[in-house]
């Protein structure tokens, strides 16, 4: 399978120079590869929330499901749960599961649930134009802060590690092969993972240049340490426009999933094999 053989009839609408091309562009090139490697793509299931990213499943011919604002990640876990042999992808901006969603978020790093979220994070909702969001710097000045946002930003991935996810990353729009190297080991994590893109948005945020400028990528990190990967995502200031911005994996550890306790093989179940055995002692 090549990559194009992904694309739908559905005529895109996202702006040009817009990150979620980037991030398309690299889940195709990934999902294609890993057919190829013998993980067929009738295997895998996407789940979009509301917002620009979402449509991201209308141009991936790929089994999909539309959810409702911020509950991109209750849909996932009933897919997985369902069928705990699927790949279970979710697409969701910041907006979607840092305000609407966090609640669903947090649950699912703490339950380890072998899900992958691709967070599009470019700090703004570009749909309804221009609003400042959970990511958004103090002093954005959108429709709704003309005078400047006053609040403190979400830091996501800080927010994942102390949550328990188990694969915490972050990648760049203007960084599609690290883009697709971390997808795909998102992806193959028995676990919830986390890659947080810095997906810009040319028409309300453009923040290419700064980025350009301020990215670069982790290298020789422990990946098992979780006071390291803390120290590494807050060390971007997010009050200072020079701060630097590290980019690359930053956690991944193996650990009890909650998906185990329904596939046969988990904790959940070798208690209800011991429970009925009791029972029919009884019996």
């Amino acid at each position: 399978m090549k990559p194009q053989d992904l694309s739908t009839a559905a005529r895109n609408t996202w702006c040009p120079g817009c990150g979620n091309f980037s991030i398309l562009n690299a889940i195709k090139a990934v999902l294609a590869g890993m057919d190829e490697e013998g993980y067929p793509i009738e295997n895998t299931v996407l789940v979009s929330g509301i917002g620009c990213h979402g449509k991201i499943v209308d141009y991936l011919n790929v089994n999909s499901f539309y959810s409702i604002h911020g509950r991109t990640i209750p849909v996932a876990t009933g897919i997985k749960l369902a069928n705990p042999d699927l790949n279970v992808i979710c697409f969701s901006g910041d907006g979607d599961s840092l305000a609407e969603g966090i609640g669903h978020l947090i649950f699912a790093a703490k339950r380890n649930i072998d899900i992958t979220l691709i967070l599009h994070d470019n700090r703004v909702y570009g749909l309804t134009t221009g609003q400042y969001a959970p990511t958004s710097p103090p002093g954005f000045k959108g429709k709704s802060t003309p005078a400047g946002s006053i609040e403190q930003p979400v830091n996501p991935l800080d927010l994942m590690l102390s949550a328990g996810a188990t694969f915490v990353a972050r990648g760049y729009s203007h960084g599609i092969d690290q883009l697709q190297s971390l997808f795909k080991e998102a992806i193959m994590h028995k676990g919830f993972s986390l890659v947080d893109v810095l997906q810009v948005c040319v028409s309300y945020f453009n923040m290419y240049e700064s980025y350009n400028k301020r990215t670069y990528t982790v290298e020789g990190n422990d990946i098992t340490s979780l006071v390291e990967a803390k120290k590494i995502a807050r060390s971007w200031n997010y009050n200072d426009l020079n701060s630097p911005i590290p980019l690359g994996k930053f956690y991944q550890v193996d650990a009890p999933r909650f998906d185990q306790a329904f596939s046969g093989t988990g904790p959940l179940m070798a208690r209800e094999d011991k429970i009925s055995s009791k029972l029919e002692s009884f019996i």
